[in-house]
C-alpha cells in the first residue's frame, strides 16, 4: 500500500490518548504511593536519568506513563525545566557520606572493611511462585547479632590508600565554586567536553546505552579491562548555605551511587608504573550503570577508533531523551520524503529499463482511500 498520512484530526488524537490511559488503569494517589514504596530501584533510575531527585514525582511519572521509562524521564525533565534554581549545593565529600554498601574487587581487605549492604549478588535467582498461590511475604529488618561490631556509617576512600602508597598520583582537593561549574542541563554539550560535562552526561545517561557500550569495552573491543576499586551506595547530605546567615546546613539526604575502576597506565609519564582511575556517580542506587559508566570514563581517554573510545559517540548516543525522541519521531508521517524517494526510483528505472517498466510498476500500485489509511486495511 502507498504510505499516506493518518487522518482524523484532533478528535482521533484525543481518542487515542484516552485509550492509552484507559488501558493503563487510570491514576490514583494510592497507585503512586505503591510505586514509590515498592519499586525504589526503578524510581532511582528515572530520577537519575531526569536529573531531578524527587521520588514522589518519579512515581507519578511512571504511573502516568504506564511504566514507559523514556516517557517518564521526558515528563520529569520537562517539569524540571519549569522550576527555578534556588541554591547551589556544596560538594559531596565521599568519605563523609552515610554508606550502606561499600565493596572492592581489587583487594580482599580494604581500610574500613568490605560492607555488603543491600544486595542480591549472592542470592538464587528463583521466582517466588508461592506468592502466586497466596503465600504472604512478611519482610522483617535483618536481625542484629548482639556480639557483632556495629559498622561505621562513614569510610575512607580506597583511592586515598592507593595514593598514600604511590599507586595513584597525588591530587589536590578541588576548590571549584559550585556556581562556576558548567551545567549540562543548561549549557549545550561541546566537544571536547569539559570534565564536569562528561561526568554529568554519564550520570544522567540511559542505563541501557551505558551498559551496552561499557560491555563492549569489557568484552575486549576496547583498550581497558579495569577492576572495581571501590563501589558505594550511600546517603549524601544536600548541604546549602543559608541565604541570610551564610551557615551551611543540610536540606535533606539523597540516595547516591559512585564507582571507581582502575587499570594499568598505558600512556603518559606513568605508563607501566602505576594505575589510571575511572569514575562515575549518579543519583539513586544503580550499580550496573556506574560500573559501566566508570569503565567508559576510562575508555574515552584512549585513542583507539572503537566507538566506546570516542567521547562524542558515547555522550551523544547515551542521551536518553534525545535518542529515544529521535527514534520515536520515525512514527510520524514521512510520506512527502518517501514519495520523493519513490519518484527518484521510478526515474532511475525509467532511464535504465525504459518507459514500459515504469508503466508496469505504476499499474501495480493501487490507490488507498483515507478510510483505509486510518484502519490500516
Amino acid at each position: 500500500m502507498v504510505y499516506v498520512a493518518a487522518k482524523g484530526g484532533e478528535q482521533a488524537i484525543l481518542h487515542s490518548e484516552q485509550l492509552y490511559h484507559y488501558l493503563n488503569g487510570g491514576l490514583s494517589l494510592d497507585r503512586v504511593r505503591d510505586i514509590e514504596r515498592h519499586l525504589p530501584y526503578l524510581i532511582d533510575r528515572v530520577m537519575g536519568e531526569s536529573s531531578l531527585y524527587a521520588p514522589e514525582l518519579a512515581a507519578l511519572a511512571l504511573a502516568q506513563t504506564g511504566g514507559d521509562l523514556y516517557e517518564a524521564v521526558l515528563l520529569l525533565r520537562a517539569y524540571r525545566s519549569t522550576q527555578p534554581r534556588v541554591a547551589y549545593a556544596e560538594p559531596v565529600i565521599a568519605d563523609r557520606m552515610i554508606t550502606l554498601r561499600r565493596i572492592s574487587a581489587a583487594f580482599k581487605d580494604i581500610p574500613g572493611g568490605q560492607i555488603l549492604g543491600p544486595s542480591l549478588d549472592y542470592s538464587h535467582r528463583l521466582l517466588r511462585m508461592d506468592i502466586l498461590d497466596g503465600a504472604q511475604d512478611t519482610v522483617a529488618p535483618p536481625a542484629a547479632d548482639a556480639t557483632a561490631k556495629l559498622a561505621s556509617p562513614t569510610y575512607p576512600l580506597v583511592a586515598d590508600w592507593h595514593r598514600a602508597n604511590g599507586v595513584l598520583p597525588h591530587i589536590e582537593p578541588d576548590a571549584t565554586d559550585p556556581v562556576a561549574l558548567p551545567d549540562i542541563t543548561k549549557d549545550p554539550l561541546l566537544m571536547p567536553a569539559p570534565r564536569a560535562h562528561r561526568l554529568q552526561s554519564l550520570a544522567r545517561a540511559d542505563s541501557g546505552g551505558v551498559l551496552a557500550l561499557g560491555y563492549s569495552v569489557m568484552r575486549g573491543y576496547g583498550m581497558s579491562h579495569p577492576t572495581v576499586n571501590e563501589l558505594r551506595l550511600a546517603h549524601a547530605d544536600v548541604e546549602i548555605k543559608h541565604p541570610v546567615t551564610g551557615e551551611v546546613f543540610s536540606a535533606g539526604k539523597v540516595r547516591v551511587s559512585q564507582c571507581e575502576v582502575v587499570t594499568e597506565a598505558s600512556s603518559g609519564k606513568n605508563a607501566g608504573h602505576g594505575k589510571r582511575i575511572g569514575f562515575a556517580a549518579t543519583m539513586g542506587w544503580n550499580e550496573v550503570k556506574i560500573i559501566a559508566a566508570s569503565t567508559l570514563d576510562l575508555a574515552m581517554n584512549e585513542s583507539d577508533p572503537h566507538p566506546a573510545h570516542n567521547e562524542e559517540f558515547v555522550l551523544y548516543h547515551t542521551e536518553a531523551v534525545e535518542s529515544s525522541g529521535f527514534c520515536i519521531h520515525f512514527k510520524l508521517p514521512h510520506y512527502v520524503t518517501f514519495a520523493s524517494s519513490m519518484d527518484a526510483l521510478r526515474g532511475v528505472m525509467a532511464q535504465t529499463y525504459g518507459g514500459d517498466a515504469q508503466a508496469e510498476t505504476a499499474s501495480k500500485e493501487e490507490p488507498v482511500s483515507s478510510a483505509e489509511a486510518v484502519t490500516g486495511k
